[in-house]
């Protein structure tokens, strides 16, 4: 049997381990007053004030100031930094990079030659592109497209095409060593420059009114197309074909790449002035055939080089000092290379085995893109005049646009050195 007992406690007994009498002594006898307190004055007692203090880490003073202290959290603080340095200093929005191509046209016929130089874009908007034995032209503006030459089977096909500076004129490279002038408005040749080369001119650039051709004879011709007798000077350095040429922006530099694996700059001021051919730089970094070329917007000694199948790599060189740069191994052939006319970037085309352009960050080299959609190797690349859309020619025999580097800026009108080329035709006879 068990009893249950229920025990009413009247009284409360407090526990009084858990009390400091110390500290009660100290703060009841006026030591929490300072020395403001008569009874706290004695030397030894506030000896013993500051050890007891200590002792019991009751610093009172600095913890309510720590409370009392206006709080500021620390998430708050990184907020308003953060507010005031975005303020002071935007942040660009990230662009968008379409991964596949806007439009997709039929290119039949197109020469599946590395070595050829079958597109360009003018600066009247109009596309140009070789295939077989005619050149066609592609108005960006409507989408139209017309026949502008179609050449005899005896000295086609035509291996290389580029606009002048006016955006009306073209230069068509054929076969058989010869180069046609063409009037686009017009629709008529006006003439043919013959002599210069004694093989196919696969590679041509302008500067001003000098057509420079390259041709398989290794050869490199200065060509005033104002006169009848339009061969100024030659270059020799070369022992194989000349398959990339480009001239600075500044006119005074010009980049010549070849099948011999050699890339050269050449001064266009001391070739004028002393009539040498003396190179300024050579190159013999590249172990393959160096195609492509292409000349910073934003820096006027920076060229990016791209050699073929055997070496796969972009390098970067200071035409000044003939330093190189960097160079950056791709893994596939390098067909061509475009700048972003915008933004410090970098577009190149490749040939096997993945067929795709690739965009890069310069001076970083992080790819920001692979662009797919070719078949086969992506051979020529050209840039429309306000530098947003490139063109992409393949030997899967399609012409691609892409909408890679953005919107770009609105293509300023021809100035009057740029009509220079073709003003005095009339004395050709």
């Amino acid at each position: 049997m068990f009893l249950f007992f229920w025990v009413q406690l009247d009284r409360f007994i407090p526990n009084r381990s858990a009390m400091d009498f110390d500290y009660a002594q100290y703060m009841l006898t006026g030591g929490g007053k300072g020395k403001e307190n008569p009874v706290s004055t004695s030397p030894a007692k506030e000896q013993y004030r500051k050890l007891l203090a200590e002792t019991l880490n009751m610093n009172r003073t600095r913890i309510l100031a720590f409370r009392n202290k206006p709080t500021t959290p620390v998430e708050t603080i990184s907020q308003e930094m953060l507010s005031s340095h975005v303020q002071s200093k935007p942040v660009k929005p990230r662009r968008h990079i379409p991964q596949t191509s806007e439009k997709t046209l039929d290119a039949p016929d197109l020469v599946d030659d590395y070595y050829l130089n079958l597109l360009d874009w003018g600066k009247s908007n109009t596309l140009a592109i070789a295939l077989g034995n005619t050149v066609y032209l592609w108005d960006a503006s409507n989408g139209s497209a017309s026949e502008l030459v179609t050449i005899d089977h005896e000295i086609g096909p035509v291996t290389s095409v580029c606009w002048a500076p006016d955006g009306q004129h073209l230069a068509v490279g054929l076969n058989n060593s010869n180069v046609q002038l063409w009037d686009s408005t017009a629709n008529c040749q006006l003439r043919t420059l013959r002599g210069a080369h004694q093989s196919r001119v696969g590679s041509m650039d302008w500067n001003n009114h000098i057509l420079t051709t390259g041709g398989m004879d290794g050869k490199i011709i200065n060509n005033d197309v104002r006169v009848r007798s339009h061969i100024v000077e030659t270059y020799r350095g070369h022992t194989r074909e000349v398959c990339g040429l480009k001239w600075s922006a500044s006119g005074q530099q010009l980049a010549s790449g070849g099948n011999d694996n050699l890339l050269f700059i050449w001064d266009r001021t001391a070739a004028f002035s002393n009539n040498a051919t003396q190179w300024l730089h050579r190159f013999e970094d590249h172990t393959a055939a160096v195609k492509a070329l292409a000349w910073s917007p934003f820096q006027g000694n920076l060229l990016a080089s791209g050699g073929g199948g055997g070496d796969r790599c972009i390098k970067f060189w200071n035409s000044h000092t003939g330093a190189c740069l960097n160079s950056i191994d791709t893994g596939s052939q390098v067909c061509a290379l475009l700048w972003n006319k915008n933004e410090h970037e970098l577009l190149s085309s490749h040939g096997f085995a993945q067929n795709q352009l690739t965009l890069w960050k310069y001076p970083s080299m992080v790819k920001m893109a692979e662009l797919t959609g070719h078949t086969s190797r992506v051979l020529f690349m050209a840039q429309s005049p306000d530098g947003s859309t490139v063109a992409s020619a393949a030997a899967d025999e399609t012409l691609r646009f892409w909408n890679v580097f953005g919107t770009g800026k609105v293509a300023k009108p021809a100035t009057k050195a740029n009509t220079e080329p073709f003003a005095n035709f009339s004395r050709i006879r």
